[in-house]
């Protein structure tokens, strides 16, 4: 391939992908905002498994889809089951309390200060381990965690198994196997 060739296609693959980056994103807040302590952004509250505040800070709607970013007190120990996130990648930062996280069967404690990277396509999982703690989480992309979220807490029911998988699903995780216990 000659070089000018080579030059030509090379930008034309950059502007495409500059493009479809583009595409991908919806337009996002342009000024700044505050969101209290002890709320959620828009006035939304989540409980999570009934009892542990689960709250988006930073919604996908003010970053273009780029980004969620949620507070979660746990009063309780207790965390998620394994499972996979197919698109986004999280980021944990432990602000109070100690967690054990597994990521990738590979298990790690964290304390407060600590932050870790969970990438995508790989089984994760935490366990609270102190009474009290206190997470901030990142997701990036956003997809489509404040759904997930959203249905998980408006159920009026203990759901089954089977439409745990389905919610999952149809935000793009999957769950792979039990939480973690203490």
């Amino acid at each position: 391939m000659e070089r000018k060739e080579f030059l030509k296609g090379s930008l034309g693959a950059i502007a495409l992908m500059g493009l479809s980056g583009h595409a991908q994103t919806q337009e996002h807040k342009k000024e700044a905002f505050v969101v209290p302590s002890g709320k959620g952004r828009f006035g939304e509250s989540f409980l999570y498994k009934g009892k542990n505040p689960n709250d988006i800070k930073i919604s996908k709607k003010d970053t273009g889809g780029m980004l969620a970013v949620f507070e979660y007190i746990g009063y309780e120990k207790t965390g998620p089951s394994m499972h996979i996130h197919f698109y986004q990648d999280e980021i944990f930062y432990v602000v109070e309390g100690r967690y054990r996280f597994s990521v990738g069967g590979k298990l790690m404690e964290l304390s407060a200060g600590d932050t870790i990277f969970l990438p995508k396509n790989i089984p994760h999982t935490w366990i609270q381990l102190t009474d009290k703690g206190k997470l901030i989480y990142l997701v990036q992309p956003a997809g489509k965690a404040e759904e997930f979220f959203r249905t998980m807490n408006n159920l009026d029911h203990q759901p089954s198994k089977e439409e745990i998988a389905q919610i999952h699903k149809e935000c793009g995780m999957k769950v792979v196997g039990p939480g973690l216990t203490i």
